[in-house]
């Protein structure tokens, strides 16, 4: 059993489980009824992105590697809240017993939310398929 990091709207693979949105917004133009069956999401998952304040950041500029680095710590700090500590650690736990993805909608997942998610679920102990 494991716990996948996908690119929300992609193609799943097989066995992938259930996928988690960890997005600040619906995907536009889709209506409710078809994010799953356009490989969206089958759970809207929001507490696990990144606030607004750090979306606006990330689609207003070419970041470099050190404002992205900056941009990353901000983001595990917003992580670092209770509840979503309680999140997290639910998630690492259920790795352990089925399979299910997390995922965004970002092309590049090195500039994306979603890498540093998959770094922070391992570090609670998640079995994180690459």
């Amino acid at each position: 059993m494991s716990l996948r990091v996908v690119r929300l709207g992609t193609p799943r693979v097989e066995g992938e489980g259930l996928r988690l949105g960890t997005v600040r917004r619906p995907p536009r133009g889709v209506k409710k009824e078809d994010y799953s069956r356009l490989n969206y999401y089958d759970v809207w998952v929001p507490d696990l992105a990144p606030s607004q304040e750090l979306v606006s950041r990330a689609l207003s500029e070419t970041m470099t590697d050190q404002q992205w680095a900056q941009w990353a710590r901000s983001y595990r700090a917003e992580m670092r809240d209770v509840k979503n500590q309680r999140l997290l650690a639910l998630l690492a736990a259920l790795s352990h017993q089925t399979d299910f993805s997390v995922g965004c909608y970002c092309e590049n997942e090195q500039r994306c939310h979603r890498s540093v998610l998959r770094e922070i679920l391992r570090e609670h102990g998640a079995d994180v398929r690459s």
